[in-house]
Order: C-alpha cells, then structure tokens, then sequence
C-alpha cells in the first residue's frame, strides 16, 4: 500500500432520520494527485499512480453510490460529495440512573473519576424527577387560592432520590458511609417581594471526594445534598464499579441532558455554567441523529491532555453515535454582549455543572472540533461546530 493512498483522510457523517450521508475525502498531499474513488455499499475505495487503498465502514452502515450528487472539491478538505445511506447502530448510552430497574434496590454511589464509594447499599423507593425550575411560578398563576406549596422546598426523604437537569437529590440524615464528603452549612436568606425563604450558598458548601479532591456536589440543606451527574455513578451494590474513560463519561451524560431537555422542553440553547452562575460556554443544539465515521483523526491535540487519551485507543474507521452542537466559549470574558443576551432570553435553558468539569467540556468541544475538516469548524456567526459522543 503507498504512504500517499494510506494517508487520504475520509469523513463521514450520516443523518439517521434523513437517510443521508455527507462524505469528504481529503486530500493526501498538497499540491494533489490523480486519484479513482470508487463508492460500494459497505466500502470506500481510492486508487493513486502509487497505490491503493480500501476503508471498510462499519457493518451497520450501507451507502448507495447510485444517488451520489453535489459534488465538488474544496480547498484544504478535498472532495464533498452527498448520497443516501442507511444506518441501523442503537446507540448504547451510559446510564445515568435508571428510574425503573433501580428503585426499590440497593444502590452504591460512587465517585466516577477514581471509583471512592460515597453512599453505600442505600435502598431507594421512590426515584422521581424535579420539575421545571419555575414550577412555583405557575402554581401561583394557576391557583385561586394562596399557593399550598409556599415556603415548603422539595426535599428527598430518607429513601429517595430527585432528579434535575443536570443533578440528583439525595437525604443524607441517615447515611454511614465511609468516607463522608467534606460538607459544610448553608445559610438561609429571604429574597422576593413574597419573603420566601432560598437556601443561599456559601463559599464552602462544596461536597468533595476525599481520595480525588474532585467537587462532586452542593449541600442543600442540614439533610439534603445534591450530586452532579458528572461527577456520579449510580450502581445497584451487586454490581463492581465500571471503569469509563473521564471523556467518554462526560460526554454521554451531558448529550443525554441536551437531548433530554430539548425534547421536553423544545429548548435548543444552552448556557454551561460553574456552580457559582459563571457562564463558560454557550451551546446550539443541531440534531442529535448524527453518525460519525472518520480515519486518521488528528492526535496531535489528544496527546497534550491526559482527558482525551481514551481517544487514541478507539478504532478510527469505527461508527460514533453523536449529537451535533454549535458552541462559543465564554472564558476570560470572551463573548460577554453574546452571553448577557442568552441570559436574558427565556428560551435558553442553563444547565449548572463544577467549574472544573465545564472546562473539561470546553476542552472535549475543542478537539472535537480541530479534528473536523476545515470547512465544518465554522457556521454562521458561531465560532466553533463540534460533535459530542453519545
């Protein structure tokens, strides 16, 4: 096989809902060579005065060459072309919590970076979902009389677990774990014209891994602490702790939220931010049906960072289901006229998350999109278009 042939770089992304295919086939060198690319249902096939070579796509994935149009060749990627492909991959997400199966049995949660129990065989009865963050705002609209459910927080009772957007509610009165997080108490404010009481915060609420130091949630209240899905890994006690590469984690948890949240809500803006308000990137929701298929990914930006490691032992010609996603980073007040109009829009939908792991994604979104071919890392008036793994 040439060095030139072997070095041709392919792009694949397949739309499962539209039943279409965009390939791009990179140039091997610059200045180019003559090259034939023959198109078969499962295989690519690229010939050069020095050699040949062949990319077979994964099983699940069938092209039809007949309905091959568009085609043209752009600078710095090669050539574009679109057809019809079918693809038939069910994605396998990782669990965050599985309502059904894991109420009413032992559970264990662990700290998902370095394995630390945290609470340990605690039974759950009832695991149920928060609602929207405005739900007292429309009891008050609604209801004739004064709201029953006024000055009364919703907190977990010994044997539940609340989930929320981003995180879980868990009643720690009873717990004995080993090792207890650092936790530390909150202080209680009123604030509205209505003097409802809001628990406020302080600086050091933070619930951290003592073998890790990694910040895995808020205390709520004297009983109640709230943990990031993020930092989190809820297993039934029967089972070990599963070992998941940092990146492939936060990845699945937070696509899993965007699309959770988008079809619930039909919100498609997003604004990540730390756990003290501070906004770190704004995110596009594009569609959450995309397949991904490329060779020769770049590995120059994953061998800088320990969190992008996993990423060389994947197979590069393999299938990854993906959500696709314009975004803006907002660190060292970048984009800040952008952000103050995002927060002020009702329809973009904030999702809190550590500091620490914002800029994990920040990272993730970044090598995400230097590995795109050049003409894919821009759209419109957003910098930067990337592609997160389910």
């Amino acid at each position: 096989m040439a060095a030139t042939a072997a070095e041709t770089r392919m792009f694949l992304e397949v739309r499962r809902q539209s039943q279409s295919a965009l390939l791009i086939l990179g140039e091997p060198k610059e200045g180019g060579v003559p090259m034939d690319i023959s198109i078969m249902p499962s295989s690519l096939q690229m010939k050069t005065p020095e050699g040949c070579t062949e990319i077979q796509l994964p099983a699940e994935v069938r092209l039809v060459p007949s309905s091959c149009r568009g085609l043209q060749f752009v600078t710095g990627d090669g050539l574009h072309l679109r057809l019809q492909a079918q693809a038939e991959l069910g994605t396998k997400l990782i669990s965050m919590f599985n309502q059904s199966s894991q109420a009413q049995e032992c559970c264990t949660f662990y700290c998902q970076s370095c394995g630390e129990v945290i609470i340990k065989d605690r039974k759950l009865l009832r695991v149920l979902p928060l609602p929207s963050e405005n739900w007292g705002a429309l009891v008050g609209e609604w209801c004739c009389h004064p709201d029953p459910f006024a000055n009364k927080p919703l907190h977990p009772q010994e044997n539940d677990c609340f989930i929320g957007d981003s995180f879980f509610l868990v009643n720690l009165r009873t717990s004995l774990w080993q090792p207890r997080p650092e936790l530390s108490p909150v202080e209680m404010c009123c604030v509205s014209s209505d003097n409802r009481c809001k628990l406020e915060p302080k600086a050091n609420t933070k619930v951290i891994c003592k073998r890790c130091k990694v910040m895995l949630g808020e205390t709520v209240s004297s009983e109640t602490t709230k943990f990031y899905m993020t930092e989190i890994i809820i297993q039934s006690s029967e089972r070990s702790f599963p070992i998941i590469p940092r990146s492939r984690f936060v990845q699945s948890v937070i696509t899993q939220c965007l699309v959770q949240l988008s079809s619930a809500r039909s919100t498609f803006r997003f604004r990540i931010q730390g756990q003290d308000d501070k906004v770190f990137i704004l995110l596009w929701l594009l569609n959450s049906d995309s397949l991904v298929i490329e060779s020769l990914r770049n590995s120059k930006y994953i061998k800088k960072f320990p969190l992008l490691e996993d990423t060389l032992k994947a197979d590069s010609s393999s299938a990854r289901s993906a959500v696709k996603v314009l975004y803006q980073p907002c660190i060292k007040s970048r984009n800040e006229k952008l952000v103050s109009l995002w927060e002020s829009d009702i329809s973009v939908h904030p999702l809190t998350l550590p500091s620490a792991t914002c800029l994990e994604l920040l990272l993730i979104l970044s090598r995400s999109n230097a590995n795109l071919p050049s003409s894919l890392r821009h759209m419109n008036s957003f910098q930067s278009n990337s592609f997160l793994q389910m």
